[in-house]
């Protein structure tokens, strides 16, 4: 499957959510993060309703295609939760989403935790690794920030 022209992403905040798409998100994330990987973890980790939280993703027919998250950390943006359907990889939407979320943050400071095996994919969108490999949930990951001056 490749981008159909109607593949848009949108930007809401939690409270601007329909109950419609924040099930699709939700959904998406448990089975690509939960079923697909393994892990067993807290995915709703009490953050998608933070005031700040930025919600972004690409939905096709009303299908959620690829998602990200943005949460506010006092002086940074942190980019989390990405993710892109298995009949939609490859496509470019996850980096399609990195590049709304960048202009969406402006000006400051950006990290991020990725899988160490999508190191090379961050680097194309200004991230670098900060620290040492780590593991999470069985899963290698990796630091990364990107600073406004590297974009």
């Amino acid at each position: 499957m490749h981008p159909e022209p109607h593949d848009e992403i949108r930007v809401a905040s939690f409270r601007d959510l329909d109950t419609t798409t924040l099930y699709g998100i939700l959904k998406l994330r448990s089975d690509v993060f939960v079923v697909e990987q393994n892990c067993v973890y807290p995915d709703l980790d009490g953050r998608d309703n933070e005031p700040g939280t930025r919600h972004l993703w690409v939905e096709n027919d009303g299908n959620i295609r690829a998602y990200l998250r943005i949460l506010s950390n006092g002086p940074e943006e942190r980019i989390g939760r990405v993710v892109t359907a298995p009949d939609a990889r490859g496509d470019g939407l996850a980096g399609r989403l990195l590049e709304k979320a960048l202009i969406v943050i402006g000006n400051r400071p950006t990290v991020l935790h990725a899988q160490a095996h999508l190191k090379a994919f961050y680097a194309r969108y200004g991230f670098e690794q900060t620290g040492p490999e780590y593991v999470e949930d069985g899963i290698p990951h990796v630091p990364m920030a990107n600073s406004p001056r590297s974009r």
